[in-house]
């Protein structure tokens, strides 16, 4: 019964929108960062954790070695074996996440205020403790295997992992975090130990936390839960260019319609042309079927079902991508358009009523965002590792608001760059050819 009643109060809470919070920032007895937004409506707490470095930290040789062990980490704990950790966290009707990123690992929580103290004491037995036992360690990687080899065979994983491995060759982010075949079956127990050490670090936290809880509280649970996590020793990896020229890479892979992905450099978060750029992708092929591409691409020619386009300002490397699927005998035609818009939009900039529909979109989509404890817990571990203040979520919509013709123009001109973009087309895409 337990587990409708959590369900029922996480509909309650993501039924809420919110468009404005309260946000706290708390430091724990023992020195931990976090930001709160309490909410005592709710008997529920949702905590998101952020610790930087996530797979950008796997050692050389030991490509997938952080996906690994952060699989592992609900496959039981000091004494607890796989079945008894699940049984333990459902009699508690608590929820856990953890996830593995190229720049940071993650733990998303979710938890009633009556079993709090026992569901984040299971928690932190997951962090701290984990086993690693031998059954466990080889189900897992079995399960990795499992989609190391199906990415195989899929176009759009072979055209990402081929545009990544061409952009940024040695480095992290030029291989896939889940790592290769070879990689995963070698890695041993003593490899999943040193990726834990490493991985999960005090001080590159960031915690988010949204509910039932008061300040105070919250400081207690920190140390608690997080307070024998070991200081860093494995270092960041270095910054990386962006490492493709201008052309086309042809993939040959037997199927009746291929995959691009396309790109080049962009810029970094904390840029002071930012808003502009994120309005003017928004306005280029972010997302909506507004965009210059989506109509040029789909809604004009037909060529494809959908083009985007995104910003993605990684912590040691920044682009501008975007991917398109069309027929092997169409994807000529959409390469082309894309790069004709690409140059139109460049050249001549947008117009000042793509600006205010896209202004219009932006400012009202974002409240949306605030749809409940775990979307805002998420959003206010993320404001904190890209350095925004805990203002920003009043005046977000207010620099995007600010941003003028003239300004997202002349970010047009210097972000989108045609003569470099690169695509990486996977399929048998008839009349294009390899110009490396």
């Amino acid at each position: 019964m337990i587990r409708f009643v959590f369900a029922a109060l996480l509909s309650v809470a993501a039924a809420t929108a919110q468009a404005e919070v309260d946000i706290q920032e708390v430091t724990s007895p023992g020195g931990i960062n976090a930001w709160l937004v309490e909410d005592h409506e709710i008997p529920f707490l949702a905590l998101e954790i952020r610790i930087e470095g996530g797979a950008s930290l796997d050692l050389a040789g030991k490509r997938g070695a952080a996906n690994l062990m952060t699989g592992l980490l609900e496959e039981g704990s000091g004494e607890m074996d796989a079945r008894a950790f699940q049984t333990a966290r459902e009699g508690l009707a608590a929820s856990f996440g953890f996830d593995n990123y190229d720049d940071s690992f993650s733990v998303s929580a979710r938890v009633l205020t009556e079993n709090r103290d026992e569901a984040l004491a299971l928690l932190r037995a997951a962090l701290i403790d984990p086993t690693f036992d031998d059954d466990a360690v080889e189900r897992v990687r079995a399960q990795v295997l499992s989609i190391i080899a199906s990415d195989e065979k899929n176009p759009n994983r072979i055209a990402g992992a081929a545009f990544d491995a061409a952009a940024f060759g040695d480095h992290p982010y030029g291989s896939s975090l889940n790592g290769t075949a070879e990689s995963v079956a070698a890695l041993t127990r003593d490899d999943l130990i040193t990726a834990h050490r490493n991985v999960l670090t005090r001080d590159r936290v960031y915690v988010g936390a949204v509910g039932d809880i008061t300040a105070q509280e919250l400081g207690v649970v920190l140390d608690d839960l997080l307070g024998d996590l070991p200081q860093s020793d494995a270092p960041l990896p270095e910054d990386v260019p962006f490492g493709l020229a201008g052309g086309v890479t042809v993939v040959p892979f037997e199927t009746p319609q291929s995959v691009a992905y396309f790109g080049h450099q962009g810029l970094k978060r904390d840029d002071e042309d930012f808003f502009a750029a994120y309005i003017l992708n928004t306005i280029l092929g972010g997302g909506s079927f507004e965009s210059r591409l989506m109509t040029e691409v789909r809604e004009k020619r037909g060529l494809t079902y959908g083009v985007y386009t995104y910003l993605v300002p990684k912590d040691h490397a920044e682009m501008v991508i975007g991917s398109v699927a069309s027929g092997n005998d169409r994807i000529g035609e959409a390469i082309a358009v894309i790069r004709d818009e690409w140059a139109r939009i460049a050249s001549d900039g947008v117009t000042a009523d793509e600006l205010s529909a896209a202004k219009t979109y932006l400012t009202g989509a974002y409240p949306l965002r605030f749809d409940g404890n775990a979307p805002i817990a998420d959003i206010l571990v993320g404001m904190q590792m890209t350095g925004l203040p805990p203002d920003y979520v009043i005046n977000r919509n207010d620099y995007v608001n600010a941003v003028t013709l003239d300004e997202i123009n002349r970010v047009a001109g210097e972000l989108l760059r045609p003569d470099d973009l690169h695509f990486v087309v996977v399929g048998q895409p008839a009349g294009v050819e390899n110009t490396n």
